[in-house]
């Protein structure tokens, strides 16, 4: 299976030939849109019919402050204080990828590189890295630099996109890469400048950011997009077994108010479980509902909806009405937003909504610290619900002023109690004193996201 994969993804290479102008994968979903899209607008470029700028996951920038001719940089600077009620003794703030920190102003994204287009050669390539405390706080549930030598968190956390590849001039554009990519299941992009909220709901908190590997890009029409994956795994610099992951995502823009998204998964990704199967779909639809640029009230307003479900089979468990002995394991998520803009200039925006997860195994649940108080073994269950609001300021193109408050529940206790999670110190000595410490875990949390985000 292994080969007949990698043979077909070379033959499909091979026979792509004709490299001319960029196609660049410009505003697709989970991912930064690229900061060039704007600058040279041709009729055959996908999705340059229309103005998608509005979309939750996409970059509302216009202009690139920072574009030339063969390079376009890109510099993100993201601060919040994360104030939770719940006051955590450790200052650590547990399943979320987007806060790390409570109670204290917090670096949390960084992110500075660039993109290079050559348009006569079709060359392509993106190196963007990144700082703060999402470069440790996003990989921490892959473990397959645990596996082999050499330390692969350090080598690669520091790294959001680094891939390089080259277009060809067929049909409205492919473009083929290899490297390191941000995800796109799960709707919302990993820079934060993009999305409506701050806080993501469970089904993009529990779905990947990255992937390492490869991909093929190719647009049949200026409306629609289909992407192919060969990847090491579900959120993994490496692979946990001897099976690549595959994957694809659909992307269909019919007209400037409607974006529909579907992606698929397939791997091999229990670390020591080699016949286990895990299978996920995601799926979104963002629809804009009304748009009045001379309105001084609501100019205007849009949702988002997406559903995931998954399931893992094989090497002791099943995917759906399992027993004490074959537990089953699945996933089924949901999440719903709607956004108001209001005004001719549209600096103010209001986001509000939530979602819900039920993922029996915790397969794919952040695991919270303290010394594997939260389990991830098959019959284990976990549930929880969500709903947040948010206000944002965007005074021009380059800045994001938010306030957003969030609430969530889980069936179990999983977020950061009054006692910490790290002991009341941390971790290392001298100050922290770990041995001994039992996670503080609760239900419940609140919490209110005050942010900043710069991007040029």
């Amino acid at each position: 299976m292994k080969k007949i994969i990698c043979i077909a993804f070379c033959l499909f290479t091979l026979n792509a030939v004709d490299a001319k102008p960029l196609v660049d994968d410009s505003t697709i979903q989970r991912t930064e849109t690229s900061l060039t899209d704007t600058a040279v607008v041709k009729k055959a470029e996908p999705f340059a019919f229309g103005d998608f700028t509005w979309v939750q996951g996409n970059n509302r920038q216009k202009s690139a402050l920072l574009a030339g001719k063969y390079f376009t940089g890109g510099i993100t600077l993201d601060c919040n204080y994360n104030y939770a009620f719940n006051k955590p003794i450790d200052h650590t703030n547990s399943g979320s990828t987007a806060t790390f920190r409570s109670n204290e102003f917090n670096i949390s994204y960084i992110e500075v590189g660039g993109e290079i287009n050559e348009p006569e050669s079709g060359a392509r390539g993106k190196l963007m890295l990144q700082f703060g405390s999402r470069a440790t706080g996003i990989p921490r549930n892959d473990n397959t630099p645990l596996r082999g030598q050499f330390d692969l968190y350090n080598a690669l956390r520091y790294v959001t996109d680094a891939y390089a590849g080259i277009h060809l001039n067929k049909m409205h554009g492919i473009n083929i890469d290899f490297g390191l990519f941000k995800s796109y299941v799960g709707l919302l992009s990993y820079n934060n400048f993009e999305n409506w909220n701050y806080q993501p709901s469970f089904t993009s908190d529990n779905t990947p950011w990255f992937f390492t590997g490869a991909r093929a890009q190719l647009f049949p029409s200026e409306k629609l997009k289909i992407e192919l994956w060969l990847i090491n795994g579900w959120q993994t610099y490496a692979m946990f077994n001897e099976m690549p992951g595959v994957g694809y995502q659909i992307q269909w823009r019919p007209n400037e108010n409607t974006s529909i998204l579907s992606s698929s998964y397939v791997g091999h990704d229990t670390p020591n479980t080699p016949d286990r199967l895990r299978f996920h779909t995601d799926n979104s639809a963002v629809i804009k509902y009304i748009d009045k640029p001379a309105s001084n009230g609501v100019s205007k307003a849009a949702f988002s909806f997406t559903a995931d479900a998954g399931f893992e089979s094989g090497g002791g468990v099943v995917a759906f009405n399992g027993d004490s002995i074959t537990p089953a394991q699945n996933f089924l998520s949901l999440m719903l937003y709607n956004r108001f803009w209001f005004g001719q200039q549209q600096h103010w925006a209001w986001t509000f909504g939530g979602g819900t997860i039920n993922n029996p195994g915790r397969y794919l649940a952040l695991l919270p610290a303290g010394n594997g108080v939260v389990t991830q073994n098959p019959g284990d269950t976990f549930k929880g619900w969500d709903v947040s609001t948010g206000v944002q300021f965007m005074p021009n193109e380059y800045m994001t002023f938010g306030v957003e408050y969030v609430s969530r529940h889980t069936n179990i206790p999983y977020f950061s109690g009054p006692g910490g999670v790290t002991s009341p110190n941390g971790w290392n000595a001298p100050i922290g004193e770990p041995a001994g410490y039992v996670a503080d875990l609760v239900k419940n949390e609140e919490r209110i996201i005050f942010s900043t985000i710069f991007r040029f």
